[in-house]
């Protein structure tokens, strides 16, 4: 849920990267202000299943947090000691928007998939042999990453009919899946417009989001 938190969390706690004088310091602003940020959005009630009044006031106040944090960390010094790889600075997309539907979700179902998650995106049955196949479903369930996505978990158990052999599985199904990406090249946008594709394909009613700085 914490996506940016669990990130800055790591480079805190890494034990051979960033351990020198300025790291170490930068991560200290960098927390400083993070706490404060999150702080703010925790004491914010996002808008739910019913439509309200101050909707849009919530709303415009969580992208006012979000914009004053990413401003700060997107300084020249704090981006030249942490870059692309470290996934710093992209994960703090992914954190607003857990805070931005995590009331609206929570009021379906506490149970709900929020976040980020490996999605179901395939499966295949991948025997060796007929032997094998008649024993066991052998299942190889294909999987794409998305940055956040809401839907639900769905646990399956599988078996050939008079095999005492069980499977087990779990898949995330997404009906929201939200790519976030601080760059978008040709390439990028291709591959979302062929995950929009492929989900659609699985779930017809399902919407897919690509958010960019």
């Amino acid at each position: 849920m914490y996506v940016h938190g669990r990130n800055l969390e790591q480079k805190e706690n890494h034990k051979i990267k960033y351990r020198d004088e300025a790291s170490r310091m930068y991560l200290g602003e960098i927390r400083e202000k993070y706490d404060n940020c999150k702080l703010a959005n925790e004491n914010i009630i996002s808008p739910g299943i019913a439509k309200n009044e101050g909707d849009g006031a919530v709303i415009k106040r969580r992208v006012e947090l979000l914009n004053e944090y990413k401003n700060f960390i997107d300084q020249q010094h704090y981006a030249e000691k942490f870059d692309s790889r470290s996934n710093l600075h992209s994960s703090v997309l992914e954190e607003f928007m857990y805070y931005l539907f995590r009331d609206l979700v929570s009021e379906f179902s506490k149970n709900a998939l929020i976040g980020k998650s490996h999605t179901f995106k395939d499966i295949f049955f991948r025997s060796d042999n007929y032997r094998d196949m008649l024993s066991s479903p052998n299942a190889l369930v294909e999987r794409k990453d998305h940055d956040f996505a809401i839907g639900v978990r769905i646990n399956s158990i599988m078996n050939c009919e008079g095999s005492q052999e069980l499977e087990n599985h779990a898949w995330d199904i997404p009906a929201v899946a939200i790519e976030c990406k601080t760059y978008l090249d040709k390439t990028m946008l291709q591959d979302a417009a062929t995950g929009a594709e492929q989900l659609r394909y699985r779930n017809p009613n399902a919407i897919y989001i690509v958010v960019a700085e």
